[in-house]
């Protein structure tokens, strides 16, 4: 549900000065975002009866991704569901929402932004929760009519009413939001076609063995791989997409074309602000940056992680979702370490899975099933020189605690205990 600015912002705006300052002093959230909703809950948590500011561009309160690409665009789940608080509980919270607003830069100096109608807010902690952004195509016709992307939820809305007016759907990408979106259109009656310059999906993450699963799941469900092929251009007529022209030649007629070729963190605001930047906005494992008084969660944060001895940013709810805690406590002065384990879940079809620990591209030397991986009921675990470092529960449950544990004891396991149905994975934990 749409809700306006905040009778603070309207004000400053009204009033006409560039340089004047919102006051008093808040703890600013910049993305209405889940990370920056779960900041603001965790702040009053925690004792903090100061002002917050909660700044957003979206004209709705802050929402939860997941059901975009999953309960929402199948229509199995209502909107409301999706949003991360009702709407009155920023007000009952004595939480500043400020939809429909953009900040458009950082005064580092004199601890304030600035948003679009020129007014300031000031700050005292400033958290940086702005997500991240679909990459676009850059091809000829790839601005036409029904060549769509799905981040928010309006996009979401969008590609369900598609689905009752089109026959031919072309998805570019078989990263995860593609193969949900395709799984989508499937059970909504479109054709679908995925476009995947790798030769199979998921490649990156997964490896060929699991990724090879997914490829076989969709095609029992009449999806059409075009594996190891770029988009060179997407033809139109009218102005609306009617294919896609591979690079060999080739064009696979279409309805309407959804781009899933990933996401760029939104680092704009801390590039200009002279904050570290490299693939997300640099923070330590207390969430902050190289400023004290700047921190960042959730798809823009690059974190130093301790279990990994590295900064890793994870593009996945999970960290959207427990990140803000962390940080909130840290914005506090109270001293606390991001170091949970990277999480993430997918439904398609009839498959549900839950993904648990991080790998590099490449980074394992042996794949462990345990389980019949024909029968779609299996646990994966990848090993590197004999330790598990992660897990992925496929329409197996109840099992989360002991990948866990595996994981973060980081003992040497049998492989073929760790595959033997009737080896307990507690056992293996010394």
């Amino acid at each position: 549900m749409p809700e306006s600015e905040s009778e603070a912002a309207e004000a400053a705006g009204a009033s006409g000065a560039a340089d004047a300052v919102d006051v008093p002093e808040a703890i600013v959230i910049v993305g209405a975002s889940l990370s920056g909703a779960k900041a603001a809950e965790a702040l009053r948590e925690k004792g903090y009866d100061g002002r917050i500011v909660l700044i957003g561009e979206e004209p709705h309160r802050p929402y939860e991704r997941p059901p975009l690409s999953k309960g929402y665009l199948t229509g199995k789940s209502e909107r409301e569901k999706a949003y991360v608080h009702e709407e009155s509980w920023y007000a009952e919270k004595n939480i500043e929402l400020r939809t429909g607003s953009r900040v458009v830069s950082i005064d580092r100096a004199g601890h304030a932004v600035r948003l679009a109608d020129a007014s300031r807010v000031g700050y005292s902690k400033l958290l940086l929760a702005t997500g991240a952004s679909p990459r676009h195509l850059p091809v000829l016709g790839g601005n036409a009519d029904q060549v769509v992307y799905l981040r928010t939820i309006d996009d979401s809305e969008r590609l369900r009413g598609l689905f009752g007016q089109i026959k031919r759907l072309v998805i570019v990408g078989a990263g995860w939001i593609g193969l949900e979106a395709a799984a989508a259109a499937r059970g909504a009656g479109v054709d679908v076609t995925v476009v995947e310059s790798e030769q199979l999906p998921l490649l990156r993450v997964l490896g060929p063995e699991i990724g090879g699963h997914f490829a076989d799941l969709h095609r029992r469900n009449g999806v059409d791989f075009r594996f190891g092929e770029a988009v060179g251009e997407i033809t139109t007529e009218g102005g609306y997409a009617t294919g896609v022209r591979l690079r060999d030649g080739s064009v696979v007629p279409t309805d309407a074309v959804l781009v899933a070729i990933g996401a760029a963190p939104n680092t704009q605001l801390a590039e200009d602000a002279d904050l570290p930047v490299d693939n997300g906005v640099l923070v330590d494992a207390a969430l902050r940056t190289d400023d004290p008084d700047i921190f960042a969660v959730g798809d823009v944060a690059r974190a130093y992680n301790p279990r990994y001895k590295q900064r890793i940013r994870v593009e996945h709810w999970a960290n959207a979702l427990t990140q803000p805690a962390v940080a909130a406590a840290s914005m506090l002065g109270v001293q606390a370490e991001y170091t949970r384990l990277p999480y993430f879940f997918t439904d398609q079809y009839d498959l549900g899975m839950e993904y648990l620990g991080y790998v590099e591209p490449g980074g394992y030397d042996r794949l462990v099933i345990r389980g019949d991986q024909a029968s779609g009921e299996f646990v994966a675990f990848w090993l590197a020189e004999g330790r598990v470092l992660a897990g992925m529960n496929v329409n197996v449950w109840d099992v989360g605690d002991q990948i866990r544990a595996l994981i973060e004891s980081g003992v040497q396991v049998d492989p073929d205990a760790l595959g033997d149905l009737n080896t307990p994975l507690d056992s293996l934990v010394k």
